[in-house]
């Protein structure tokens, strides 16, 4: 059973929304892209963080443990993309929702 974060990010990618939350002690502000299970078994997002706080320059792809989020919500905004992807993304390994195959896949037809 998916926990209640895995469940908030997951309607967000459906419906294209941002979600904020507290990840590492840091306000954060995403747009959802790929959620399922990483190598370690545990439930992963990849994520665009365009605003908010971080310890490197913004925007930037963000890889992130649900269970280390905190305060989550979603929101509508603006959905943010990050550029073309040069390596395949590793963060999660068993995906369950992507937003480009699953939703707007979907949207087009």
């Amino acid at each position: 059973m998916s926990s209640r974060t895995y469940r908030l990010f997951r309607n967000a990618i459906l419906a294209e929304q941002q979600v904020t939350c507290v990840y590492e002690g840091r306000h954060r502000e995403l747009c959802p892209h790929i959620i399922g299970i990483n190598k370690s078994g545990e439930e992963a997002v990849l994520a665009w963080q365009f605003a908010g706080e971080s310890s490197r320059p913004l925007p930037q792809w963000r890889c992130l443990k649900l269970a280390n989020v905190s305060g989550a919500r979603a929101r509508n905004g603006r959905w943010h993309e990050g550029g073309s992807h040069r390596t395949t993304q590793t963060c999660v390994s068993n995906i369950d929702l992507d937003v480009n195959v699953d939703v707007r896949r979907l949207s087009s037809r």
